[in-house]
């Protein structure tokens, strides 16, 4: 099996090797993130990572200017607003219940 199979199946024109890789990939770092995140100072839950995947990506392709079929119909001004509106509810919800910590290395009750 090739890359190029894998991503023969699409939903809605987008890849699901694409998807199915990027949730594997962040949920596998998520316990990282987490880690890495409160030693930072902020409390963010592993599923916050999962929500925040998809808008996480197309941040990334546009700041590194490599524009994917995604991040295109995000951009177009018109239409596409089913893609926007999902971007931005996983923006919402991965953002809620992010807290800031009291600070490096300071243990609290409860964690």
């Amino acid at each position: 099996m090739t890359i190029a199979y894998l991503r023969q199946f699409k939903v809605s024109g987008y890849a699901v090797f694409d998807f199915a890789a990027a949730f594997l990939g962040v949920a596998a770092l998520s316990p990282l993130l987490s880690g890495l995140a409160r030693r930072a100072g902020w409390q963010v839950p592993r599923i916050n990572w999962l929500y925040l995947t998809l808008p996480g990506g197309v941040a990334a392709h546009v700041a590194s200017g490599n524009i994917t079929p995604m991040t295109r119909d995000f951009l177009s001004p018109g239409g596409h607003y089913g893609l926007k509106a999902l971007i931005l509810a996983l923006s919402v919800l991965g953002l809620r219940n992010i807290r800031k910590s009291g600070g490096p290395g300071v243990k609290t009750a409860g964690l």
